[in-house]
């Protein structure tokens, strides 16, 4: 394990002062970027607990864990359950993924990123069911497995959804396409949490992505990107609803 930084919570808390009453999750993450980006935090510094930094910015805990989460995505913070989130990279490694998020936050509203979003997922899933190799499709059955074995654990469930999603697109071999893709997942996930919210809704997706498994198993792009457009359908209108 690589060694950090001391503890520098109460400097960047000073750093970031309270934001107005009712801002939403984006602002949140902006303000945490702004200072990531700013170039006087070190790479691996760890960040303030989502308590103190709620207290901080004047809002609740729930949009500090969800503008982290964003973030984490884009893979500008480390976020180590039982641990704590720590800065993965310096202000130059930072600032090309922050001008992509930057290019969509605030001009692109939630149903053209799920229009987006399920264009770039279908295909992904068509490119995977031609290049797959046998690493590619055990990773992809090793997260449905675990889908199957945590739809009574939504949070892990969750996971595994996203373990499979990201799978798939390594599995399509196109890093600029995975890297957009990223992008689009986050934005989302800043206007609304991405997850199932029941078990019902878990054993449809399951087999949902088990589809598209099927499909990049027997080599079928178009029956994968078919399965995924299915999928994306029935996820784009849960997330719409979250969202509205």
């Amino acid at each position: 394990m690589p060694a950090y930084p001391d503890d520098r919570s109460a400097e960047i808390t000073a750093a970031l002062g309270a934001l107005p009453s009712g801002t939403p999750v984006s602002e949140v993450a902006r303000r945490l970027m702004d200072l990531f980006t700013s170039g006087d935090l070190e790479v691996g510094t760890r960040l303030p607990p989502e308590r103190q930094l709620a207290a901080t910015l004047g809002v609740g805990r729930s949009a500090v864990r969800e503008a982290l989460a964003a973030l984490e995505i884009l893979g500008i913070v480390d976020v180590r359950p039982g641990s704590g989130t720590y800065l993965r990279g310096t202000a130059s490694e930072l600032l090309p993924q922050t001008l992509r998020w930057g290019l969509l936050i605030g001009q692109k509203n939630t149903s053209e990123l799920l229009e987006l979003r399920s264009g770039l997922e279908i295909y992904v899933a068509r490119l995977a069911a031609g290049r797959a190799t046998t690493s590619d499709r055990k990773a992809l059955q090793s997260s449905l497995e675990r889908m199957r074995s945590g739809v009574g654990d939504l949070t892990s469930f969750a996971r595994a959804d996203l373990d499979f999603h990201n799978a798939l697109a390594a599995a399509a071999g196109n890093d600029t396409l995975v890297d957009l893709l990223h992008v689009v997942r986050s934005l989302l996930q800043v206007y609304a949490d991405r997850a199932v919210h029941d078990e019902a809704e878990a054993r449809i997706a399951i087999d949902e992505h088990g589809a598209v498994f099927r499909a990049v198993e027997a080599g079928d792009p178009d029956a994968a990107a078919s399965a995924m457009a299915t999928h994306m359908a029935t996820a784009s209108e849960r997330l719409a609803a979250a969202a509205g």
